[in-house]
């Protein structure tokens, strides 16, 4: 059973944030059956990842016009990259670039809707899209759809993460020590595929080694 002790020393947090983040974390594992030391020791790799050892639940849009291009160069034209991502004429337009690049994708509606910026990645796992929010209605009992930023609380934050880790079957490949499936269904490829084996491996040195 994970602990608050193991909890630290497993992600390396402070005092100050084992504290905000156990209890939760504990109900929302408990809660989704991420119940067995490898899920678990799966889990936290992957949600420390995500989450910059549980400093950030908010999707970073600070880009600049070069990673734009670079990194959505099929959802935003350099027009629109030039204008809105960073430069040394101004600072990025954080609510422009994920209404832009977040359009029409994941139940969201156009540019013009703003739903890209509205449901931008937010918890532990960074659950991006209306639809994504949407799916979490039942499971979470809260209306996130209509107040987003519920998943910025620590609550909600792990909760959110828990879910739909058990809604997209990570429970099942964490069974299997599957790392890198785990690793494209969450980021949809490998990006900090090394970071997050480095935290599964001292994930699973605490955790499975009793």
């Amino acid at each position: 059973m994970l602990t608050a002790s193991s909890f630290q020393l497993t992600t390396g947090v402070s005092n100050a944030l084992r504290d905000a983040w156990f209890p939760h974390i504990a109900a929302s594992l408990s809660a989704f059956q991420i119940s067995t030391p490898l899920r678990q020791a799966h889990f936290l790799a992957q949600t420390g990842h995500e989450s910059a050892g549980f400093l950030k639940v908010e999707e970073g849009l600070n880009y600049s016009e070069n990673a734009l291009t670079a990194m959505f160069g099929k959802r935003i034209t350099a027009e629109q990259a030039r204008a809105y991502g960073r430069n040394a004429m101004h600072a990025a337009n954080q609510k422009m670039i994920a209404s832009i690049i977040y359009a029409n994708r994941n139940g969201n509606g156009d540019i013009a809707s703003g739903d890209g910026y509205r449901y931008r990645g937010r918890g532990l796992i960074q659950i991006t899209g209306k639809a994504n929010y949407a799916a979490l209605l039942k499971q979470l009992g809260a209306d996130v759809v209509d107040n987003p930023d519920l998943l910025l609380g620590y609550r909600f934050a792990a909760m959110s993460a828990a879910a739909w880790w058990k809604n997209n079957g990570l429970n099942e490949l964490a069974d299997s020590d599957d790392v890198i499936r785990i690793t494209r269904i969450i980021n949809g490829g490998t990006n900090g595929l090394d970071d997050r084996k480095s935290r599964l491996s001292k994930s699973k040195g605490i955790l499975c080694s009793t």
